[in-house]
């Protein structure tokens, strides 16, 4: 998910809305109580993502088995069975297993994006003969949510090196609807895969977030990766960043900046996290980047980014350093930025340390290419460049991963 680069918003949307067009209008009404985002779904490339892909029937199929339910109960399973069969879905159309449901390519996270959108609208709008409460209604979209983004599927056989990937939804689609996000098909790409090292196999496990600041704000991020940071070798948040490298992000900043999200909502503050007393301006990658940068992982250049923007201690205005925060100063954003890209990183890293894993977990973000359409593309969901663009960047961030832990292992050695 592409951040807000740090000096202002403008130069935020210099990252990914270069070039982007307008959605198109909506085709049918929304149900009322849809969201920001179920609201989209009316549109027509939605529709012609989830068509192209056979994911179109996956929210009337959840609605007829929701219909069935006769109990808080029933509702609940055929919940979490529904949401763990999407994103088993989606990542086997990723990893080429089962039929394709379509022309789209098989790498594309959009329909899996869509077709979630479809059932959380099923289960807002849904209005059992039971009678359903706000906090049971809220639960089942909660395991929906979690369910159907893999978080809840991170499973290591065993034994074996343990890999920790997690990715993110489309987002600025407001700017143009027929966006992909590369670190959303990563994550399908990547979900229980092998990669081999110099030192042997490592099992990969991912898992995709939203792009919203409520989530955040009531711990998603922690509540995923807390039973699991423990146990494994390595783990990296990947999003959406710059025009045409890879940015291995050595600091990550306590600060909002404030850009919309996927709902439209605003958010400027210091990121909200349990013990705020405690909380620190600044975190810091623990992942190899020196040997990152330095491997040939793909045709794409990666970068150690250490530019941070923060207020000095005793100042009042932002100030920009190219090689990292002063000591006492306040964030006002990571080498990521200050959108939700540099908050999962803040909050994995500040995971990490309060678990006591510093000096023993690598772990850190990074930053893909921004994913673009082919020259002159500005209507079609597809095309030929716009594919092999996104593979490269599936492909590069797995050698970067192959890299990371080998360096790692010979660290340790």
């Amino acid at each position: 998910m592409t951040s807000v680069r740090v000096r202002t918003i403008a130069l935020g949307f210099t990252l990914f809305a270069a070039g982007l067009t307008g959605a198109p209008q909506a085709t049918a009404a929304a149900p009322a109580t849809a969201t920001v985002e179920e609201q989209r779904l009316g549109n027509a490339v939605p529709q012609e993502i989830l068509r192209r892909s056979g994911f179109d029937s996956v929210a009337p199929e959840f609605a007829r088995a929701l219909g069935s339910a006769h109990s808080y109960a029933q509702a609940r399973r055929i919940v979490v069975h529904a949401g763990s069969a999407l994103w088993e879905r989606a990542v086997d159309r990723a990893q080429g297993r089962g039929p394709a449901g379509g022309d789209l390519s098989r790498d594309d996270d959009r329909p899996l994006y869509w077709a979630r959108l479809g059932m959380t609208r099923e289960v807002r709008g849904w209005e059992p003969a039971f009678g359903l409460g706000d906090s049971q209604r809220a639960a089942l979209l909660d395991q929906l949510e979690r369910t159907s983004r893999g978080q809840t599927d991170i499973r290591y056989p065993k034994g074996g090196k343990r890999v920790l990937v997690t990715g993110f939804d489309p987002f600025t689609l407001d700017r143009d609807i027929r966006i992909s996000n590369p670190s959303g098909a990563t994550a399908l790409a990547l979900d229980g895969t092998v990669i081999e090292t110099a030192d042997g196999p490592a099992r990969v496990e991912t898992a995709v977030f939203p792009v919203r600041w409520q989530d955040f704000a009531e711990g998603t991020v922690e509540r995923t990766l807390r039973p699991y940071l423990g146990k494994v070798d390595l783990f990296t948040t990947v999003s959406q960043g710059r025009v045409g490298r890879f940015d291995v992000e050595r600091t990550n900043g306590a600060w909002r900046g404030g850009f919309p999200d996927n709902e439209n909502v605003s958010r400027t503050e210091t990121v909200p996290v349990a013990d705020p007393a405690s909380q620190p301006q600044w975190t810091t990658t623990t992942l190899p980047y020196q040997a990152i940068v330095a491997a040939p992982t793909g045709r794409f250049p990666v970068y150690d980014n250490t530019s941070v923007t923060e207020i000095p201690a005793g100042g009042t205005d932002p100030v920009v350093r190219p090689d990292g925060p002063t000591q006492g100063s306040t964030a006002r954003a990571g080498g990521g930025g200050n959108y939700l890209s540099n908050e999962i990183a803040y909050r994995a890293t500040l995971l990490r340390d309060r678990l006591g894993l510093h000096d023993r977990l690598p772990g850190g973000h990074v930053h893909t290419p921004v994913l673009q359409f082919g020259a002159g593309n500005t209507t079609e969901v597809t095309d030929p460049e716009f594919v092999a663009n996104r593979l490269d960047i599936i492909a590069q961030v797995r050698a970067i991963l192959t890299v990371a832990v080998s360096a790692t292992e010979r660290t340790r050695g």
